[in-house]
């Protein structure tokens, strides 16, 4: 007998809107933890306040562990579907020219010009134009200054482009998995026929523990080698950040399978806000306690590195399983408002970096405390974000690529 995951059913057929309120959602998370960078955490940004709040730096963290995770997941979904009604080559050219064109531009102009601000400000060599920053020190064709204090020569970065890379990168991969998948499936003699226990595709919780618990195996061996917030080249192009590159890669596959299985539909609801509870409260945990306490590691091999990749892991399937269950149940609803930001989402992710930036210098001098000069910051850099990604979006010729 057929299985009845090799027909579509309706949700799998029908646009899911509650998918667009999540991705919009995520992205404007994104513009808060970039505004709390300057604030929070000790890690490298474009703009040094020199203040910092506890606080701040937990709201990155815990951030920081489902957020690009969870978008990751939902880009992954719309992926097959596509490739589906499209073809593979068509879908490849559709992606170069939506991601590969504006992760050109945007590296070749608006982070240099972060960059260059970045140089000007803080790194106490003399001034030097624009064009011979972006010869000798973004791009590396001038000798290394002395005492540079990095975080790495040349200058050259992706900044939060990098998202855009890897998606390109992953979708790439997507193709020639399914393309060698097909020519296996055509070697068959007698291929297997589907079988109906796949129906319940990690939808019951001690599956979802069983692969949360390997991902966050596979993750703290790699974060021996590679603890947080240090970045590779890979391949002397790709800029990665290993210890959340694995997680980021399993919320991609899982996206996919999510598709195939239909498993958004089929996930019960007791199951989506049990794991909802999950991250919740590990949230909770977390702000109580703050991540500057001796049981937590950005890596390396000790019981403090395991704790944290055990808790961030959890925490990172916990809020992404119960927020798809979430929207899926109450946030289905589309208006001119969520279809205009939906539309926009990508724009908005785009440009809102130097938005932000430029905000943060602006209230630099303002005498606010640091936690109004944070939602000043955020409040306007998401209002500002969204009306400029909306008129944008208008210009002629540039709704087709973002």
């Amino acid at each position: 007998m057929d299985s009845v995951v090799g027909e579509p059913s309706a949700h799998r057929t029908q646009y899911l809107h509650y998918l667009d309120n999540l991705r919009v959602a995520m992205i404007l998370l994104v513009v808060i933890h970039h505004a709390a960078q300057a604030y929070g955490p000790a890690d490298w940004w474009y703009f040094n306040s020199g203040q910092h709040v506890p606080v701040m730096a937990t709201l990155s963290a815990v951030g920081g562990a489902f957020r690009m995770s969870l978008l990751f997941f939902v880009a992954a979904f719309l992926v097959p579907r596509a490739v589906d009604h499209k073809g593979s080559w068509v879908f490849m050219l559709g992606r170069f020219k939506r991601l590969g064109i504006p992760f050109l531009v945007g590296s070749a102009t608006i982070i240099p010009v972060l960059m260059y601000v970045y140089y000007r400000e803080y790194r106490g060599y003399p001034p030097i134009s624009f064009p011979r920053y972006y010869l000798d020190v973004f791009l590396g064709f001038g000798p290394q200054p002395a005492e540079w204090t990095g975080p790495v020569w040349p200058d050259l970065q992706f900044g939060h482009l990098w998202f855009i890379q890897t998606l390109l990168v992953f979708c790439a991969l997507y193709l020639l998995f399914h393309w060698l998948g097909e020519r296996l499936r055509g070697l068959r003699q007698n291929p297997r026929p589907s079988r109906p226990a796949r129906l319940t595709w990690l939808t019951d919780n001690r599956s979802l523990a069983i692969c949360t618990l390997t991902l966050a195996a596979v993750v703290f061996l790699i974060r021996i080698w590679y603890p947080l917030d240090q970045w590779v080249p890979l391949f002397g192009f790709i800029q990665a950040e290993p210890a959340r590159l694995a997680q980021y890669a399993a919320f991609f596959a899982a996206g996919v399978r999510a598709y195939r299985c239909d498993w958004h539909s089929r996930l019960p609801r007791r199951t989506g806000y049990t794991w909802l509870a999950i991250g919740v409260a590990l949230t909770v945990v977390l702000f109580w306690t703050g991540t500057d306490t001796r049981f937590f590691a950005p890596g390396g091999a000790s019981w403090a590195s395991a704790c944290w990749t055990l808790t961030e892991t959890f925490l990172c399937v916990g809020l992404s399983i119960g927020l798809v269950t979430l929207f899926r149940d109450l946030f289905t609803g589309h208006n001119r408002v969520t279809r205009a930001m939906a539309a926009s989402s990508y724009t908005i992710y785009l440009i809102h970096l130097p938005i932000v930036v430029a905000l943060q210098f602006a209230f630099a001098r303002a005498g606010l405390p640091t936690m109004a000069t944070f939602v000043a910051v955020t409040t306007l850099g998401i209002v500002i974000s969204v009306a400029a990604a909306v008129t944008v979006r208008r210009l002629p010729g540039l709704r087709t690529i973002l």
